[in-house]
């Protein structure tokens, strides 16, 4: 059982649930790019379903362009903003919230006119110091009215600090822990003017931050300034409005609950922020500064309403991105949160949500890690689609149902990456079973012709197609007296003979040439099939070259570990039994041919190889078969020499009519490459080898043998090892002076052996 379960466990699953772990303690740190997404997500779900507008009893008292361009540049004189406060009131604005800031004394006043101006004649000078103060006028109108102040915040550095003076404390009560370290903190303040200050009913602050994308997600009810604990501007307005002398804000151990105001709680998150539920941008929420001062507003417009003071002229820039995906004044913003304070419309993400998001996270994760190895990639995908989609419906119910904030990202995000992993690792496991049935499969047939047939099944019949290929047919010289110094140990022959063709097959299968079949010490393989090769002929040339290499090098080092073992028993009595070390050299003869050949599935219904027939075949192997008279480890046929006589180091051996054919072929010995076909003594060798030949073939022997001798200098001094070559034609010259050929002698040696 133990077995059992840790085998279906696996490094996979073990290595899955640590990522899990891993993901899980990530999302509980919640970097930026996380918050980023999670606010992509709520995004599009406000984008997708806003609010509906309900007309409420909040009005914005907009200085818009039209009131500019028809009242006057901003900003305004205050006896003009105190007239709109006049006009506001009159209609029975219950309260009124500025969301602008009169920081510094008002340079429109008459008296300040005056000082400005120091040419004026003295009569009008005084006259304008008699006026009234326009600071002193918008004072004694918000005195007549319940008028709230903005304040803000400020970005203070050092030798640049705003003079703080005293702020007037606002009353309030906690319930709970203090919410000092849950707070957004404001070390700076801009205020009104004193008087301003002091004739206001409330004083509130209408700092947002936004998110690092530069969107405004979320509004601060209440915050910490200078050390003490405000409200901001929408909940001070309904404060003053609803005649509460104070507030309360309500904590626990996770943080804010929310604030109390007019005996009813405001749930806010933790930090004392909401997320406002935003409708577009409605021109029914504004009333005109200019048709409020031309009297143009209707009677009772403003009657019973909350009224926000502020601007959205072009000008003036005081427009914010908002989760719309559309900037707003932020007038509005604060028009629309007082919105869904009075119709709880407010958007909700209550401390729980998280440990939802994880929860399922973890069970959505742990379902693809415990159940994707053992199913199908159908399966699994339409699984996963169907358990994430089942879960984005209940988050999207929940936003559109009970406004509530719960993140469809990351458990989308990280069930999907499990997926991923999973179908990755599934898919490199199947991956390495198909590259181990093909390697099984290739020990058989060629590598290429399994991927081949990987791609293909349709090529998995009998049948074939006519194609130009290159044949090499390869033979161990003296085969059996290799096997009979091996009589005795014939596990050990076997074992040579593998490491043999093992060299062979591996230089074919480097040129990308295809093995056809092993016959015993012989090997057969082709080139331009299954896979196309145009360089065909010189890639076989270049396979037969690395074959005599490496079996040379081979043969150097069983001599190396033969003379090693014979040292290691200098000086000991060979025991009973022990065999002794053989050291026979291997040889290999090979013949090459190109010709027109038929290549395909060969054989029965049930079983059959890929295989090429054709004359050009039976050629290539008769070639091979010669290669031991010629003394020449390579012999090539007359198109395979046309093909790649100026490339490698080819020279003409004989034209032969080898058994089983009349058409006699001129055959050619490969003794190097390019490096020894552009060897000037190599040249000198070919143009006099051609001439011996040219010589032998009209019967001039005398002419034929000394060019024989200077054919046997080259060859020496190239150290090709041609001496069968050489004997052979010297013996024949002899036979042919001692008996004279017929008259039809055509030079063509008739071979009688295979």
């Amino acid at each position: 059982m133990k077995q059992w379960f840790a085998k279906w466990i696996g490094w996979v699953r073990v290595l899955a649930f640590f990522g899990l772990l891993c993901g899980i303690l990530i999302r509980v740190g919640d970097p930026q790019p996380i918050k980023t997404l999670r606010n992509a997500s709520f995004d599009f779900y406000h984008q997708s379903k806003p609010r509906e507008f309900t007309r409420l009893p909040v009005a914005i008292l907009d200085v818009d362009d039209s009131s500019i361009e028809e009242i006057g540049q901003w900003p305004w004189p205050r006896k003009r903003m105190a007239e709109l406060v006049e006009r506001a009131t009159a209609q029975g604005a219950v309260a009124i919230g500025f969301d602008i800031i009169f920081s510094e004394p008002d340079r429109l006043s008459p008296g300040q006119i005056a000082q400005d101006n120091p040419d004026m004649p003295p009569s009008l000078a005084a006259q304008l110091a008699a006026l009234p103060d326009n600071d002193t006028l918008l004072a004694e109108a918000f005195a007549r009215s319940r008028v709230i102040v903005g304040q803000s915040s400020v970005r203070t550095t050092a030798g640049n600090r705003v003079e703080k003076r005293e702020m007037a404390k606002a009353a309030h009560a906690l319930i709970g822990p203090s919410p000092m370290p849950y707070l957004m903190h404001f070390p700076d303040i801009l205020q009104n003017l004193p008087e301003l200050e002091a004739t206001a009913a409330g004083r509130g602050m209408f700092n947002a931050r936004p998110d690092p994308d530069g969107v405004y997600r979320r509004v601060p009810l209440v915050m910490s300034v200078q050390g003490q604990i405000r409200l901001g501007l929408t909940p001070e307005l309904l404060r003053v409005a609803t005649g509460g002398e104070s507030f309360a804000v309500r904590t626990n151990e996770a943080g804010i609950e929310g604030i109390v105001l007019a005996r009813q709680l405001i749930p806010t998150a933790h930090d004392g922020t909401v997320w406002p539920y935003l409708t577009p941008s409605l021109r029914a929420r504004y009333v005109s500064a200019a048709d409020l001062l031309k009297d143009r507003v209707p009677v009772g417009r403003l009657a019973g309403h909350l009224v926000l003071v502020g601007t959205s002229a072009i000008g003036l820039e005081d427009f914010r991105a908002t989760p719309l995906g559309v900037a707003m004044a932020g007038v509005e913003v604060h028009a629309q949160v007082l919105e869904n304070i009075m119709a709880k419309t407010l958007l909700v993400r209550p401390n729980y949500t998280i440990a939802i998001e994880l929860v399922t996270t973890f069970v959505l994760c742990a379902l693809v890690i415990i159940f994707a190895p053992s199913l199908s990639a159908r399966v699994l995908i339409s699984s996963s689609l169907v358990l994430l989609a089942g879960y984005v419906g209940a988050s999207y119910y929940l936003f559109v149902d009970k406004r509530v904030l719960l993140d469809p990202s990351f458990p989308i995000v990280a069930t999907t990456t499990a997926v991923m992993l999973i179908s990755t690792v599934n898919y490199l496991r199947e991956e390495r079973q198909r590259r181990e049935i093909r390697s099984a499969f290739g020990q058989y047939v060629s590598p290429d012709l399994v991927d081949q047939l990987s791609r293909n099944q349709g090529k998995l019949t009998l049948g074939g197609e006519s194609r130009d290929l290159t044949l090499l047919f390869s033979d161990v010289r003296g085969f059996t007296a290799i096997a009979e110094e091996f009589r005795d140990d014939p596990e050990a022959l076997t074992l040579l003979m593998n490491q043999f063709l093992t060299i062979l097959s591996n230089a074919i299968m480097h040129h990308k040439g295809t093995i056809d079949k092993f016959m015993g010490d012989a090997v057969m393989a082709f080139w331009n099939a299954p896979l196309d090769n145009e360089d065909h002929a010189r890639a076989a040339c270049r396979a037969a070259l690395q074959m005599i290499r490496d079996v040379k090098a081979f043969n150097a080092k069983r001599l190396r570990e033969a003379a090693r073992l014979r040292k290691a028993r200098q000086g000991q009595k060979r025991k009973a039994g022990m065999p002794r070390v053989k050291t026979h050299r291997i040889n290999v003869g090979i013949g090459i041919n190109t010709g027109q050949c038929v290549v395909g599935n060969m054989g029965s219904d049930t079983r059959f190889d890929y295989t090429a027939l054709g004359d050009p075949v039976n050629v290539a192997s008769r070639l091979e078969g010669q290669s031991r008279y010629y003394g020449a480890a390579i012999i090539l046929g007359q198109a395979t020499a046309r093909e790649v006589g100026s490339d490698f180091a080819v020279m003409e051996l004989d034209r032969v009519r080898v058994v089983g054919k009349e058409v006699p072929e001129t055959i050619f010995a490969l003794l190097g490459d390019e490096t020894l076909r552009q060897d000037p003594e190599f040249q000198s060798l070919c143009d006099t080898n051609t001439a011996m030949l040219a010589a032998y073939r009209s019967r001039q022997w005398d002419t034929a043998e000394a060019l024989l001798s200077e054919v046997s200098q080259h060859v020496t001094a190239l150290r090709l090892g041609l001496k069968d070559y050489l004997d052979m034609y010297r013996g024949r010259i002899a036979d042919l002076r001692a008996a004279a050929p017929p008259e039809d002698w055509d030079g063509v040696f008739a071979s009688t052996k295979k």
